[in-house]
């Protein structure tokens, strides 16, 4: 999934023409804290609810006359999810803005529209079970763990791993399309897995299914 197919339909852009009123006004319905500002098609910059609070006693100055303190985050239509997501942390965005290669606007990328493609990719909707591995991380083999899933009759339908700077141990988080693991599960244990926890009980998903709708609609605030 690449960052066009992220686009939000909803994040309108702004003018340089447009007042400070504007901008406040159409975050706040938008609940966002960021919005782009684009003359014709042309990607000139992203505002922030901080930029403007310098000029909520003059609310008419137009925003061409604030200055951005944000250096331009953009991203280019072709670029996958994950670097989506990467740029969404490393500069706390709530929009980010996508370009072509002549750095045209050409929508923007929210952060309910970028949960929702990550609800998609990681399965989480799909039936099945969550299993969490801890191992070392020169023990760790994808294709070991994939063989053990299939040898039972099930396939891997997503894979997050998690590791510590201050550790060698990684965490291994994998979802099944199966509900009765007992076969997997005894394959992990001959082959000396450690496993960590899962969760395959119709209450086990209910509750991760209410959990992610949690962090979904705070998201989405």
């Amino acid at each position: 999934m690449i960052a066009k197919d992220l686009i939000s339909d909803i994040i309108s852009p702004l003018k340089t023409s447009d007042t400070v009123e504007t901008a406040i006004s159409l975050m706040d319905e938008l609940r966002v804290s960021h919005l782009p500002i684009v003359n014709n098609r042309a990607y000139l910059g992203l505002v922030s609810d901080i930029d403007l609070q310098d000029h909520v006693e003059n609310i008419e100055t137009p925003l061409g006359n604030i200055k951005l303190s944000l250096a331009r985050p953009m991203i280019t239509s072709l670029e996958h999810i994950f670097d989506v997501v990467k740029m969404f942390n490393d500069q706390r965005l709530t929009v980010l803005p996508v370009i072509d290669q002549d750095e045209n606007y050409l929508g923007s990328v929210s952060l309910k529209s970028l949960s929702r493609n990550l609800s998609k990719m990681a399965a989480i909707q799909q039936p099945g079970t969550i299993i969490v591995l801890e191992m070392s991380e020169n023990d760790y083999s994808l294709s070991e763990i994939a063989q053990i899933v299939e040898s039972n009759d099930a396939k891997v339908l997503s894979v997050y791993i998690s590791s510590s700077v201050d550790s060698t141990t990684m965490e291994v988080v994998i979802k099944v399309n199966k509900q009765d693991i007992s076969g997997i599960i005894n394959t992990f244990n001959r082959y000396d897995y450690t496993i960590k926890a899962f969760y395959g009980r119709e209450e086990d998903r209910d509750d991760l299914r209410d959990r992610f709708d949690s962090l979904m609609n705070y998201l989405n605030v």
